[in-house]
């Protein structure tokens, strides 16, 4: 029997579900407890009664769920307290509950489509996280699928991308919560539980990554955020950077035939960079040097990543293309500046703007890489909009804002997803860490701690060849939604018409 709540009785058992479900992310990683509490949520939303209980508990649900995981986000306000400080707790309760409305709006559509069952949850909760990552430039931070990306399940990216394997969890957690009666539906019950746990247990079964001749070196100078822009400071980093570039191999490595340094591995503009751009190139020797930096154009700043030549000259550039808002930029930037709101990441008062779009860089031997400047990785068609297939995928961030547990680790895992996504390797240098190589299979061959100053010598491996997700990307599954919704529509009128089913 399924419970009858209303009220706050209601929305504190979705927000204490919610909080539950949250141990499914990093750094608890337990997909196990995020999808008994999916199941609980399935179980308790069959009794609500109206479209309204079942907004307030799917809102609740989001609530708890999304405070939990992202509580990580109070840090990059903590990093300048006297400025940004009394946003934190905004910043944490309005992202959690905004988000949440799009639980609340999948809740109350999924019980106007069947007032008596929890099927139409399959085709609204998806389709509400499919909607979260486009919408308002997106947010698809802590997706259910995401906490799959360590198990067996996880694989499943390369078929199915991270929408439509929210699907799967969700069509398994309703599977679940219908409390099955009869015979058949009992024996249904139990292949699901079988394949649920297989799933979200069991580590992935693949093959060892081939590997290519080609070495890769991370360098991570572990600057934190508030010292990363101090003066005195700025020798210390800038000097570490060239000492873990000019380190010989590490035992058993081979000389890197490319170096990466992170997202704004340097204080100083392009323009204004020539000196100590030719240090670096001069510190990678024969290897490659690429970067993260800012730069300013037509009187526009970017976000910028740069690959030089070894007489440190500049010899392409990426600029980043997919913004933070109210990090990189502020929306309505004139009228919130004069009431004292500005992006945290920002350096002038307009913010960064963004570059043309996603865009290949050459690194000869290696092949051609796809680079993703922090933010954009967390992206699957960000990925996908590559102009032609890249050999494998860059990633350069500053996590020094998501703070010292959750926010990177959880950036980590996305990067990871978008690796088994397009069956591609990806080279990830993080300031603070967790710099890795990552396989095509989203397995780490190689890694440094977080928070620690080092470098790592790491082997490129080979690209897989394209992966379904990677050729089809989104529109197969909103296709299959919209035809899911049909269905639903065409089954309600037959309902109303006096049709039995």
């Amino acid at each position: 029997m399924t419970p009858r709540l209303a009220g706050w009785r209601l929305a504190g058992l979705g927000g204490a579900l919610g909080v539950l479900a949250g141990f499914g992310q990093a750094p608890y990683d337990q997909p196990l407890i995020l999808m008994a509490a999916l199941v609980g949520a399935v179980y308790v939303y069959r009794g609500a009664e109206t479209g309204r209980q079942a907004a307030l508990f799917g809102w609740a649900l989001g609530t708890g769920y999304f405070a939990h995981a992202l509580q990580w986000i109070v840090s990059p306000f903590l990093v300048d307290v006297a400025r940004h400080g009394w946003m934190a707790p905004f910043a944490v309760a309005f992202l959690s509950a905004g988000l949440a409305l799009f639980w609340g709006a999948a809740f109350w559509a999924a019980r106007r489509l069947d007032a008596h069952r929890a099927w139409p949850l399959i085709l609204c909760l998806s389709s509400a996280e499919l909607v979260r990552a486009y919408v308002f430039t997106g947010f698809p931070w802590a997706m259910p699928s995401q906490a799959l990306v360590d198990k067996l399940g996880g694989q499943a990216l390369a078929w199915t991308g991270p929408y439509a394997l929210n699907a799967v969890m969700i069509a398994i957690a309703v599977a679940l919560g219908f409390a099955a009666r009869t015979g058949p539906q009992r024996v249904m019950q139990y292949g699901v539980i079988l394949f649920g746990l297989g799933a979200f247990v069991l580590p992935p079964m693949v093959p060892e990554a081939a590997m290519t001749d080609h070495t890769v070196r991370l360098v991570q100078p572990n600057a934190a955020q508030r010292d990363k822009w101090d003066p005195d400071k700025i020798p210390v980093f800038f000097d570490r950077q060239l000492q873990f570039t000019t380190a010989p191999p590490e035992d058993g490595s081979k000389v890197p035939d490319l170096v990466l340094w992170s997202e704004t591995a340097i204080p100083w503009q392009l323009d204004y960079a020539g000196t100590a751009l030719v240090e670096i190139a001069k510190a990678g020797a024969n290897a490659t040097v690429a970067l993260g930096l800012q730069r300013s154009a037509a009187e526009r700043f970017y976000n910028s990543m740069v690959v030089l030549d070894q007489d440190g000259t500049v010899a392409q550039v990426y600029d980043k293309h997919h913004l933070v808002p109210f990090g990189e930029y502020v929306p309505f930037a004139d009228t919130l500046n004069k009431l004292g709101i500005f992006g945290l990441a920002q350096r002038i008062p307009a913010g960064y703007s963004s570059g043309v779009g996603a865009k290949l860089l050459n690194f000869g031997p290696l092949g051609r890489a796809l680079p993703l400047i922090c933010y954009e990785a967390v992206f699957p068609h960000d990925v996908n909009a590559a102009p032609k297939r890249p050999d494998f995928l860059i990633q350069i961030t500053n996590d020094a804002w998501f703070g010292k547990g959750a926010g990177p680790r959880q950036h980590l895992a996305q990067a990871r997803m978008r690796a088994i996504e397009k069956g591609l390797p990806l080279a990830r240098s993080a300031n603070t860490g967790i710099s890795a190589m990552i396989d095509p299979y989203g397995r780490i061959l190689a890694s440094l701690p977080l928070n620690t100053a080092g470098f790592v010598d790491a082997a490129l491996p080979r690209p897989l060849p394209p992966t379904v997700y990677s050729r089809t990307g989104d529109m197969a599954f909103a296709v299959l939604l919209l035809l899911g919704f049909g269905f639903a529509v065409i089954r309600i009128r037959r309902h109303s018409a006096g049709f039995n089913d």
